[in-house]
């Protein structure tokens, strides 16, 4: 029995609108993905910048700083201390678990109200659970302004000193 050579054979009405539907149906899809394609080559050529902050501020002069005086930052989530024996900055991210402290002005410490680390003034634990004492950050004289670097962190004994 020979073959019947369906191509030569005219079509009907509804294999003329299948093939119309799914004509469109991939012309569709070859728009869809060719959009696609288009947003995503638009994507990759912008620049995927995250803007941070500045890790570096200015405090203020250090001659109008008085001994004894602890500046709250908490937009940067820093303390100043001028002691006797000079300036240093501290984190204010409690070493437990990363939560903010707060300076108490009572008993001249700075306290953790998560979990109930307390730091003395120099950022050394005086009580637990904190694991390690608050980092001290890089503190400089700019044009006469002290200058805190959030970023860099100091050796726990590093004092600034102003005459």
């Amino acid at each position: 029995m020979p073959l019947d050579d369906d191509l030569r054979l005219p079509l009907t009405e509804e294999e003329l609108s299948r093939r119309r539907f799914l004509g469109t149906v991939g012309s569709c899809a070859l728009a869809v993905a060719g959009a696609g394609t288009m947003v995503s080559a638009f994507l990759y050529l912008e620049p995927a910048v995250l803007f941070e902050e500045d890790t570096r501020f200015g405090v203020g002069r250090p001659e109008e700083i008085p001994v004894g005086t602890v500046l709250v930052l908490p937009k940067q989530k820093v303390y100043v201390v001028r002691s006797a024996e000079g300036f240093y900055a501290l984190s204010s991210t409690c070493t437990h678990l990363g939560c903010m402290t707060t300076y108490d002005r009572d008993h001249h410490e700075l306290a953790c109200p998560c979990h109930g680390s307390r730091f003395h003034l120099d950022g050394s634990v005086a009580q637990g659970p904190a694991p390690h004492p608050l980092p001290r950050l890089q503190l400089t004289v700019e044009r006469g302004v002290l200058v805190v670097d959030s970023g860099r962190h100091v050796a726990g004994d590093v004092l600034l000193k102003v005459t």
